[in-house]
């Protein structure tokens, strides 16, 4: 197809996709609750000719639709958008500003919802121009990583099965008209942990008398700095961060117990049990250095690094630079943000992408997940436009999976 004309097709469809993005934003739904937004996703799918399936892994949708143009690979492609909102208390004065205290779509998954609903209206427009069969998701959960799981376990990767992946998401850090596309680990795999520190309770003034796990924990949390510093090689990639620290009652009073939570980032699997093997170590020789305890316990909840593979990186690369509004293409953007579309991409090679959103002169510049979070809706439809250029290269010319 003209990019060009897909372009302009999808500048025609900028006040219907603002204003739908506009509403998610209203009526933000939390994790797993994601029934309004589902519905909306639901009735339009089935109004473009798609075959709807609702209620997969609890709150997600499918719409399946099969093209009708004749090619040598028909390929199932899985297009993937995610839905929830974040448990943030907006502080952005929008007429459209959300109607519920402590919701808010503060990572542009609204944005995704909008930007979906317009690729397969599209798709769905020019069917005689593709083939193979486009398989959309729209995924609860992204903001706990566990919406994609639930569909998978629901039976999204089955009937059909797909053979590539496509995804993305708004980048707040770039200008509109950046797009990035990364091959190999674009965002990083991730995990929780908790660590119980345990001493003994006493008077703060007879800290002799007991075993100080508040002690204990700041030792603990300075010592775990030094894993990527000098556990990892200067050539990769790691975070080790303590986010939340819990203990004591009151000023006088040493506590018999600390809790502290934290997160754990890599790009590899080998770093990732780097990381996980040296905080346990650490963690249990501090404490007992100081005469105290401790436990570390990983959450099972957490991702595998989200990976392009090359091939489909290069022809998602190759359409972005012939695409007109894409005034500048990345080809090194990784963060240490994690996304459970990772799980879709271990399934089949595909590509995600980041479409800046940000606007300097504007003062678009707060990062994902702030209150103050907003996006530049001129991303929207170029949003429109890349994706669906990338599907019809994805579905026309990929080539054979090995």
């Amino acid at each position: 197809m003209n990019l060009s004309a897909l372009r302009r097709e999808s500048e025609a469809m900028r006040d219907r996709i603002v204003a739908l993005r506009r509403d998610l934003h209203r009526h933000p739904e939390l994790a797993f609750e994601e029934l309004r937004t589902a519905g909306i996703v639901a009735e339009a799918l089935s109004a473009l000719g798609y075959e709807v399936q609702t209620g997969v892994g609890k709150t997600g949708v499918v719409g399946v639709m099969e093209g009708e143009r004749a090619t040598p690979h028909p390929h199932t492609l899985l297009i993937r958008f995610d839905m929830d909102a974040l448990p943030i208390q907006e502080q952005v004065d929008v007429p459209f500003k959300s109607i519920y205290d402590g919701k808010m779509h503060a990572c542009g998954h609204d944005a995704h919802t909008a930007i979906g609903i317009g690729v397969a209206e599209l798709l769905s427009r020019h069917r005689n121009q593709w083939g193979g069969i486009v398989k959309f998701v729209f995924q609860p959960a992204e903001e706990i990583v566990a919406g994609a799981l639930a569909m998978i376990h629901d039976g999204v990767l089955e009937r059909p099965k797909p053979d590539r992946v496509l995804s993305m998401h708004i980048w707040a850090d770039e200008e509109v008209g950046v797009v990035g596309i990364t091959e190999g680990p674009a965002l990083a795999a991730s995990g929780a942990f908790t660590i119980t520190v345990r001493g003994r309770g006493s008077h703060g003034a007879s800290p002799d008398l007991g075993v100080d796990p508040i002690l204990a924990s700041a030792h603990i949390v300075t010592a775990l700095q030094s894993i990527v510093a000098r556990n990892v090689s200067p050539l990769r990639s790691g975070v080790v961060t303590v986010g939340s620290i819990h203990g004591g009652t009151a000023p006088n009073i040493i506590p018999d117990t600390v809790e502290m939570r934290g997160t754990v980032r890599a790009f590899e699997d080998g770093v990732m049990a780097l990381l996980r093997e040296r905080i346990v170590a650490i963690t249990t020789a501090v404490a007992a250095a100081l005469g105290a305890q401790a436990q570390v316990v990983f959450s099972e909840h957490g991702t595998p690094a989200t990976v392009n593979d090359p091939r489909m990186a290069e022809l998602a690369r190759e359409v972005a630079a012939q695409l007109p509004g894409v005034a500048h293409l990345r080809t090194d953007y990784r963060t240490m943000g994690a996304e459970d579309c990772a799980y879709f991409l271990r399934a089949a090679p595909g590509a995600y992408l980041f479409v800046g959103a940000g606007n300097r002169a504007r003062g678009i510049t707060e990062p994902h997940h702030s209150p103050r979070f907003q996006i530049d809706e001129e991303a929207l439809p170029l949003g429109v436009a890349l994706m669906t250029a990338c599907a019809l290269r994805f579905l026309n010319d990929a080539p054979d999976v090995e």
